[in-house]
């Protein structure tokens, strides 16, 4: 932590900046892997809704 103290007294504290990294594109197999799970997720949703509407 950096620290820095005015005339009058008053500390400043300041965070380390942690370094900068770049996200990637994803590879061929994570888009397929996002694809299942976002079908997956989709009929969990759907299920849930239709489950919903037999229970009211």
């Amino acid at each position: 932590m950096y620290t820095t103290q005015l005339d009058n007294g008053t500390l400043n504290n300041y965070a380390v900046e942690p370094k900068m990294s770049y996200a990637e594109y994803p590879t061929v197999w994570e888009q397929k892997r996002y694809l299942k799970q976002g079908a997956v997720a989709a009929l969990f949703v759907t299920a849930l809704v239709l489950v919903s509407f037999v229970v009211s």
